[in-house]
């Protein structure tokens, strides 16, 4: 399959990989058609997908089944009055459900949006309107269903409402019928254009409303690096991403870069994150490749890792935010596997990373993906040198990687803000080493000016999290009338900590910490024990929220 779009698909070293790579476009290139059904077509019986879940099921899908089932919910949908450029919303959790629905929107030219079940209905209000959704498929569930029907009243452009299973009351289709009763599946003449929208997350940032990220019919074709090179899959691999489908992650890991290099997608669905199940799931089906955010690892590791049978385990990454090294050391420690870390963005697919020929660096993300024309830019417009922080931008002028959003949808204003004069700017801060590795500093407004130094939250939050009364941790920057700022710590203590007699005692004790494990001046000179952390609704700390909070009270030190 790779043959196809890719100039050179094996690579010695990281040399020729960052050389030689590149990917051919086709025309009018559609995931659905052209690595879907091409697999059914050429190895009808290769699995594609491993489904299970924490009742016990098991489901089993090739790339035969995953067609039939496709052209299936396509059918169904046109028949709904579903078609070119049509906004679809996805609240489907992990149920197999979701990959025949995406799938098959793609093959009708239809705008997919996923979307996480913990939206509220005032957010599914925001969304539908912002984006003109028509039709809403949704697992059948009752708390979804009614926080969708809530929302109905102000949302003008919803007329059409489907439900997993069999579920058909109060105006909802049943996707289980719709199915069984659809008519044979005939492909549009013309299903899309290369630059037509067919991918549409809502992102939330640290402040305002969720960004309406819009990806292209080309952008599975940018995740060959994230899958091939990254995940380190091939044809007989049996990947496992954690991630929600509500989420950018989940068509990093659970889709697209997977099928185009042949490799079979393992999904875990379970109702509640309990980390012996993951290992357990790992084990028994014997999972070969393994992606998750830091945050997972770090609930892994207090697992007794020696009581279950990872041998069939070969390569690990971890994205979503900065791997701590003390994480990382544990992992190798256990189970003999380095942890390659990898950055992206909803608006990118993996833009740095640690590739198989690089020998991981705790703590570090990688290299740029050759697919991007990647800078450092300083404050005063220059490429940053070795050492010196910088913003992540990507060069345009010269041509448009592929991965990267076509826009903010229907949004030229917001879109210019970040994608001008040939230069997308990311927004996120970081330094290179002399051999050529970025290192993450933080979001452009969350770096901390203390003194004359710049300090990044995250190289604190490192430091703070091998302590081992921290379990969570948010630094920021509060204002100082000697020093600019200074750095806080919020903290969530674990558990045998919280009871403390001594609070003041052990501020001390996790101060002087920082001071040994990082430079003295980094360490937090404020530091506030709290239940729980600011966070948008897909997990990221809003540290915008710390600040006000604090901007709005005198800080004690």
């Amino acid at each position: 399959m790779l043959e196809k779009y890719l100039q050179k698909v094996e690579f010695d070293s990281l040399e020729d990989f960052q050389k030689n790579f590149k990917i051919i476009v086709p025309d009018n290139f559609n995931f659905g058609y052209d690595v879907v059904d091409e697999w059914a077509r050429t190895n009808p019986d290769k699995l594609a997908l491993l489904w299970t879940n924490d009742e016990g099921k098991e489901q089993r899908y090739t790339f035969a089944d995953m067609k039939r089932k496709s052209d299936q919910v396509a059918s169904f949908y046109q028949t709904l009055g579903i078609g070119r450029g049509d906004c679809v919303m996805m609240m489907l959790k992990r149920r197999i459900e979701f990959w025949f629905s995406i799938v098959a929107l793609h093959k009708i030219g239809a705008v997919a949006i996923p979307a996480t079940h913990l939206l509220t209905p005032k957010d599914l209000i925001y969304r539908a309107n912002s984006a003109k959704i028509k039709m809403i498929v949704c697992a059948d569930e009752p708390i979804m269903i009614q926080h969708v029907n809530d929302c109905l009243k102000d949302s003008p452009t919803v007329k059409v409402l489907v439900a997993t299973g069999s579920y058909n009351k109060d105006g909802w289709l049943s996707m289980d019928e719709g199915m069984k009763n659809a008519p044979e599946f005939v492909r549009p003449a013309h299903v899309n254009d290369n630059h037509d929208i067919s991918l549409l997350y809502f992102t939330s940032g640290s402040s305002g409303n969720p960004k309406m990220v819009a990806h292209n019919f080309l952008y599975p074709l940018g995740h060959i690096v994230t899958a091939k090179y990254w995940h380190n899959v091939n044809e007989n691999s049996l990947h496992l991403t954690v991630a929600d489908t509500g989420w950018g992650k989940a068509v990093w890991g659970k889709l697209y870069g997977q099928w185009l290099s042949g490799a079979a997608v393992f999904v875990y669905d379970h109702e509640k994150f309990t980390p012996a199940n993951i290992l357990e799931a790992m084990a028994k089906y014997k999972v070969t490749s393994f992606c998750a955010p830091p945050t997972i690892y770090r609930y892994l590791i207090r697992e007794d890792l020696s009581q279950y049978d990872l041998s069939a385990l070969k390569y690990c990454t971890t994205a979503g935010e900065p791997l701590n090294p003390s994480v990382f050391d544990f992992w190798k420690e256990h189970t003999g596997l380095d942890i390659h870390e990898g950055f992206g963005q909803t608006e990118t697919t993996m833009t740095i990373g640690t590739f198989p020929w690089m020998k991981p660096k705790p703590g570090s993300l990688g290299v740029p993906n050759p697919a991007y024309d990647m800078d450092l830019l300083t404050n005063d417009g220059r490429s940053a040198e070795d050492g010196e922080s910088g913003e992540i931008i990507l060069h345009t002028d010269k041509r448009i990687p592929l991965g990267l959003f076509e826009e903010y949808y229907h949004n030229p204003e917001l879109t210019k803000t970040v994608h001008n004069n040939g230069i997308y700017h990311t927004g996120d801060v970081a330094w290179r080493d002399g051999d050529g590795y970025y290192w993450f500093v933080g979001r452009t407004d969350d770096v901390i000016k203390s003194s004359g130094y710049r300090i990044g939250p995250f190289e604190v939050e490192s430091a703070l999290m091998t302590h081992p009364a921290v379990v969570e941790c948010a630094v920021t920057g509060v204002p100082d009338d000697v020093r600019g700022q200074v750095v806080k710590a919020t903290i969530i203590l674990a558990k045998e900590y919280r009871d403390c007699p001594d609070k003041e005692a052990l501020i001390k004790e996790i101060q002087n910490h920082v001071k040994k494990v990082s430079a003295p001046y980094k360490y937090p000179r404020v530091v506030e024990f709290v239940d729980e952390l600011p966070k948008t609704i897909s997990g990221k700390i809003r540290r915008v929220e710390i600040r006000d909070k604090d901007a709005s009270k005198k800080c004690v030190k």
